[in-house]
């Protein structure tokens, strides 16, 4: 179980390389020169996040602009905010976006599902109040990141707008689906405790409960404006998580689902109702005619890029002109960037047998380790059947003992302990069964 507990609080860090994965350091876009700004702010917990400030190099009117905070996965980090810079930056809404501690290369141990990522979102907001630079502030947060949004927003009403791409509901309940769509071999009474071993592993590592990541409850005190979108074939986060969101959530809201799953490229018409949301809710500035700095049709190039004009914002004069940018339209844009560097994924460990590799997977060995905790979950209990010759393959919530851990001091120190806890709750849940049925084990009339 050790692989289930760092697929929750250490999943891999994206790798990424700033000077190549992050939007270029000057940039033009549909006609205007924009920039990026880097910048390090430390959260309350003295980690370094690692973030940057998309905006124009010269603001309309010189007045401060509406700023959207991009709040990526759990496996993710700030080059994911590019997409979001690319639609919105031409609105005159600046995009500022942050590695969580624990993600990229921002300073911290483990990633927290959206418990300390709240906190670590604080730190920006209270970087641009104190900036001065920015008006109205919305967030824009994908799956852990839309998990933030929705914590945060609901402690800071001062917020103007949020977007929530596949959000989950509640945690633990992702975790219990998780097992079902992945086909893990765990009677309910084991899947029971191993997301107790969970959650009691998970606060000694990473200090924070799963119980309490129940965004229901939050979004039944949030005011802020909202919009949820989730793809329709999302089988890790699935749907009925944003329409559950949905339901129980105060503010003014709307929904929006489409084609693909979770890691799935968004859809245009999704990007523009994100960006029709922020234009209503952050107001931003509209430009002046013909403020644009540069006459010229193309949308988007900038630095080492497609036209490799590395003189470029470095000249007083116009040299990209005989340069021909290979994107026309902020649709070509999206495309070139995700090109560059895809989005980050969300990936099931591999050492979590699907459905269908289950079988041929079962029983294989990883080198010369020892065995992991992921790989006694589907040891056989007894007789060669996986549940066991008493135990139903379907069980009522009711019929399954909580191993409980009240104290660290219970807590499994190595792979055989671990199991020696888990088959003493498959024999006290036995136990059970059979003073719910006694009969079944009275001799029959006649037999001695």
């Amino acid at each position: 179980m050790e692989q289930l507990v760092n697929f929750i609080i250490r999943p891999p860090r994206a790798e990424y390389d700033p000077k190549s994965d992050l939007l270029d350091q000057e940039f033009m876009l549909k006609g205007k020169w924009y920039h990026r700004k880097d910048v390090e702010i430390k959260n309350s917990r003295d980690d370094i996040l690692q973030c940057s400030h998309y905006m124009p190099i010269v603001s309309p009117e010189g007045k401060p602009l509406p700023c959207v905070i991009y709040c990526h996965g759990n496996s993710g980090c700030r080059a994911d905010a590019s997409e979001a810079a690319i639609i919105l930056l031409p609105s005159n809404i600046t995009v500022f976006t942050l590695d969580f501690s624990g993600s990229g290369i921002s300073g911290g141990e483990h990633v927290t599902l959206g418990w300390n990522e709240k906190d670590d979102l604080r730190a920006v907001v209270n970087y641009l109040r104190e900036d001065g630079n920015v008006s109205l502030i919305g967030l824009w947060g994908r799956s852990m990141g839309a998990v933030t949004s929705l914590m945060y927003g609901a402690e800071d009403p001062s917020i103007a707008g949020m977007v929530l791409d596949s959000p989950f509901s509640d945690l633990v309940d992702l975790m219990m689906e998780l097992v079902d769509t992945y086909k893990i071999r765990l009677p309910k009474f084991t899947v029971k405790f191993a997301i107790q071993y969970m959650r009691r592993a998970i606060q000694k590592k990473a200090k924070f409960d799963i119980t309490d990541l129940n965004t229901i409850k939050v979004a039944k005190s949030c005011f802020v404006p909202a919009l949820l979108g989730h793809a329709i074939d999302d089988d890790f986060i699935q749907p009925h998580h944003s329409d559950r969101i949905f339901e129980a959530y105060m503010g003014d809201k709307n929904i929006i689902k489409f084609e693909g799953d979770h890691n799935s490229p968004r859809p245009q018409f999704y990007f523009d109702s994100i960006n029709i949301f922020f234009h209503n809710v952050l107001q931003p500035p509209e430009d002046e005619v013909g403020e644009s700095f540069f006459d010229t049709v193309n949308d988007y190039f900038g630095k080492d890029v497609w036209t490799s004009v590395h003189e470029l914002g470095h000249s007083n004069e116009p040299s990209f002109k005989n340069k021909e940018p290979s994107t026309s339209s902020t649709v070509d844009a999206i495309k070139e960037v995700r090109s560059r560097r895809p989005m980050s994924r969300m990936e099931v460990p591999s050492d979590i047998s699907s459905k269908d590799e289950h079988h041929e997977h079962e029983g294989e060995k990883c080198g010369d380790r020892s065995p992991s905790s992921s790989s006694m979950i589907s040891f056989e209990l007894s007789n060669g059947d996986p549940f066991g010759p008493h135990v139903p393959t379907t069980m009522d919530d009711d019929q399954y003992v909580e191993y409980q851990l009240e104290d660290l001091a219970g807590f499994p120190s190595s792979a055989e302990e671990e199991e020696r806890m888990f088959m003493e709750a498959v024999m006290e849940s036995l136990k059970d069964m059979e003073v719910r049925n006694p009969q079944a084990e009275q001799p029959k009339a006649g037999e001695s």
